[in-house]
């Protein structure tokens, strides 16, 4: 009889596709979803790349596992003209998708992974792939779910050994990220308390006030930054992602391009040539306006959901807001999880989102996370076209299933205190 390792028992389908796919069968049974569930970019790949996808359709080559020679070059070239930060493009590894590279780095290290609550999805099942050692590091809404240098070195002092800390920011799923200070002492614990960091930038070039720094400025020797097309540049089913190593951990890179000769290869030749085109061509005024467009509706869906007395942060980039509805559950609602108020949202007003305890918060928290992203961003940015702001009056135009969605919940909080 077929058996399978232990650690995998438990593990289910990735939580952001399980809500896509519900979303989908609830709209095949006729239903209106507003999808906050699944984060993906409303915004569509540049008409420059596409076209440059199209040119190199036909290219069937496999090309070096670390990926194609002007790719990484480009890549280089990008990071110096928009963080200042020296890269090699010796150092640079490409893959299909960061999601791929951050597990084969885990894969590699012999380490214990911290992880902070809340995070993206996916961090803490791919270490229980490994059967890794990991530990989550506990934020709040009072830090403003982000971690801080005294409560990350306590965590290290407990811990033997290599560690790897992740950090995300712009952060899924609280949509905040961390200042220059905040930074600077994190990096200093890191120095001594012998942590790599895993820097999950995918979402940097849509920092809203477009004022990201990398944490590897002031820890460049211990620093591996992980991006890629699919947010800023709208092409996340082109599956390309990329790992920046410094030289200090090139037998990092090393091993994680062995280990990728054996399993991967190389990404998909057409999307490598496409990819030279999207990070060598400037993209300033497009993503200028993608971060005017992501600012303003998060700012209105913020005030709004505030109003009613749902708890959240206001976003500083990227596409996520992290909701605290335990103000506004009630006994009677008969809610006693963060699941359970997910499932009840889709169910009965057609409004997807996914909890917080996916994210490891604790489920009887009530956190949900929104993905602000149900709008034709092609749409909005031919409204930008001749415009350099927008007004609230756009809203629901622009925007409507987004807005549609909130009057929902709104609605349904404001029934509950008849």
């Amino acid at each position: 009889m077929a058996s399978i390792i232990p650690q995998l028992k438990n593990i289910g389908k990735s939580a952001t596709l399980q809500i896509n796919e519900a979303s989908s069968n609830l709209e095949k049974k006729g239903r209106k979803v507003y999808r906050f569930g699944f984060g993906q970019s409303p915004f569509p790949v540049p008409a420059l790349v596409v076209d440059e996808l199209k040119k190199y359709a036909n290219e069937k080559s496999y090309l070096p596992v670390e990926g194609l020679r002007e790719l990484r070059k480009v890549i280089s070239d990008h990071y110096f003209s928009e963080q200042s930060l020296d890269v090699s493009s010796k150092n640079i590894l490409v893959g299909p998708g960061s999601k791929e590279l951050m597990y084969i780095l885990q894969m590699v290290l012999d380490c214990t992974v911290i992880i902070p609550s809340p995070s993206w999805v996916s961090y803490e099942p791919q270490s229980i792939i490994l059967n890794k050692k990991y530990i989550f590091l506990d934020t709040s809404y009072k830090s403003k779910w982000k971690i801080t240098a005294n409560t990350l070195e306590e965590k290290c002092k407990k811990i033997k050994g290599l560690k790897l800390l992740i950090l995300n920011y712009p952060n899924n799923p609280t949509g905040l990220s961390y200042t220059k200070s905040e930074l600077k002492s994190i990096a200093k614990i890191c120095k001594n308390n012998n942590v790599l960091v895993l820097s999950d930038e995918i979402y940097s070039r849509l920092h809203h006030r477009n004022d990201h720094i990398s944490v590897s400025k002031y820890y460049p020797e211990g620093t591996i930054i992980t991006s890629g097309l699919s947010k800023w540049c709208g092409a996340g089913g082109w599956r390309l992602g990329t790992m920046i190593f410094p030289q200090n951990l090139s037998l990092i890179r090393k091993a994680m391009r062995s280990v990728a000769s054996e399993t991967f290869t190389s990404v998909s030749a057409p999307i490598q040539y496409a990819a030279v085109k999207a990070y060598k061509i400037n993209h300033n005024e497009f993503l200028k306006k993608c971060r005017l467009i992501l600012k303003f509706v998060s700012s209105f869906l913020h005030e709004e959901l505030c109003s009613v007395g749902i708890k959240a942060l206001k976003p500083t980039g990227g596409f996520y807001i992290l909701c605290d509805f335990s103000n506004v559950i009630k006994k009677t609602d008969n809610i006693f999880s963060d699941k359970e108020l997910s499932n009840f949202l889709l169910q009965k007003l057609g409004v997807a989102s996914l909890p917080g305890s996916d994210f490891g918060l604790a489920k009887e928290k009530m956190i949900l996370r929104l993905a602000f992203v149900d709008f034709d961003g092609g749409k909005a940015l031919k409204y930008l076209r001749y415009r350099n702001k927008l007004e609230i009056s756009d809203y629901k135009e622009l925007f409507p299933m987004v807005y549609e969605g909130l009057l929902k919940i709104k609605n349904w909080v404001l029934e509950k205190n008849i």
